[in-house]
């Protein structure tokens, strides 16, 4: 008999003495203006089933990837089209191997799903160990999953070490690339997945428009791959399953890229300057290329807790924070000021002139616009 499986509960936390949620890396920021009002007026037709099996979507996200839309799957959030995924490219029993800590669904999704979890501890330094994952694919392995970013370290596996990675695995086990955060990745740090997707068949790149498009409660994920394998996901496309104000979102999302660069170097620098101060307090913060940091001790956590500030709890107290919310942030550096040496955090200063030398030379992926 199967066991059920649960997701986490209680992710907010007790709403009377929540300060700050800061456990889903969410966007500080609401939707663009521009999208609110391209969602508004698709609501006038929300009497109106949506397309049975979604075409438009497909279509808009592939042209703005500069691909054709065969190569396109999408669903409800990155998470629903990682469930497609593992219920249809591996089969029950074989191996699901990733890094740990992880993206918290992957390790449920495989129990609900009947794959064999193998669990790989990251590096010393929050990256994930490529090359241990490598060791341990067998002939029992049927899927693979590699964050870039990480999460939640938010760290970034080298671009040469990734396709030294793929090269390795069997052709025969499909790759979750997942870049649910790869809008915030720095130019140095850009890798071309569509000229990957090309010379690995079986690579699936996995996209959100949760995160830096801000738009998490919309539920708008995607895939993208060799049309064979995306066919395989596609067979579990629920009809009705993608409604008219994701296409409106989307498309007036893709209009307002500069807007939305703009908000991701907000949020960017803003985590630039946290860490820093996070750092100074004694904190061994690691870079990240996300819209998070990880702050690793046993005590971060509690303490965050109990300054009313919600955050990603792991086993050993170490906690994932999302960055952006200056306030937000504030609070973060006064409730872990007894971490400093002095007892004491100084407040976040711009003029700081190591962030903005790294800010200058900083762009994030949504200001380069798309591939053509």
């Amino acid at each position: 008999m199967t066991r059920p499986v649960h997701w986490p509960t209680g992710l907010r936390g007790d709403a009377d003495t929540i300060r700050f949620d800061l456990s889903l890396s969410e966007n500080p920021f609401p939707p663009l203006p521009s999208v609110v009002a391209a969602i508004d007026d698709c609501l006038a037709g929300a009497n109106r089933y949506p397309e049975f099996l979604p075409r438009s979507l497909p279509r808009l996200i592939a042209e703005h990837l500069g691909i054709g839309a065969e190569h396109i799957v999408v669903g409800s959030g990155a998470t629903g089209v990682a469930m497609q995924i593992m219920q249809t490219v591996a089969r029950a029993g074989s191996g699901f191997v990733y890094a740990t800590p992880t993206f918290d669904g992957y390790p449920i999704m495989a129990h609900m799903v009947g794959l064999r979890p193998v669990a790989v501890p990251l590096d010393p330094h929050g990256r994930q160990d490529l090359w241990g994952m490598a060791r341990a694919v067998n002939e029992r392995t049927g899927l693979i999953a590699v964050c870039r970013p990480h999460n939640p370290t938010g760290t970034v596996a080298a671009a040469s070490e990734l396709k030294a990675f793929l090269c390795s695995v069997p052709a025969r086990v499909p790759v979750i690339l997942d870049e649910a955060y790869a809008e915030f990745l720095g130019a140095s740090d850009a890798l071309d997945v569509v000229e990957l997707i090309h010379r690995h068949p079986n690579v699936l790149v996995l996209r959100t428009f949760s995160k830096a498009y801000g738009l998490a409660g919309l539920r708008i994920g995607y895939a993208f791959g060799a049309p064979d394998l995306v066919r395989r996901v596609r067979r579990l496309q629920l009809p009705f399953g993608m409604p008219g104000t994701a296409v409106a979102a989307v498309r007036a999302s893709y209009a307002a890229e500069a807007e939305l660069g703009e908000r991701i170097l907000r949020i960017t620098t803003q985590r630039e300057l946290l860490r820093i101060e996070l750092r100074r307090a004694g904190i061994r913060v690691p870079r990240s290329s996300a819209n998070f940091l990880f702050l690793p001790g046993r005590d971060i956590a509690p303490t965050l807790a109990r300054a009313g500030i919600v955050a990603k709890r792991y086993p050993d107290g170490s906690a994932r924070i999302a960055v952006g919310d200056p306030g937000a942030d504030r609070a973060v550096l006064a409730a872990l000021a007894t971490r400093s040496p002095a007892g004491v955090t100084r407040p976040l200063r711009r003029e700081d002139s190591r962030l903005l030398a790294l800010t200058a030379r900083y762009e994030p992926s949504a200001l380069r616009g798309p591939r053509r």
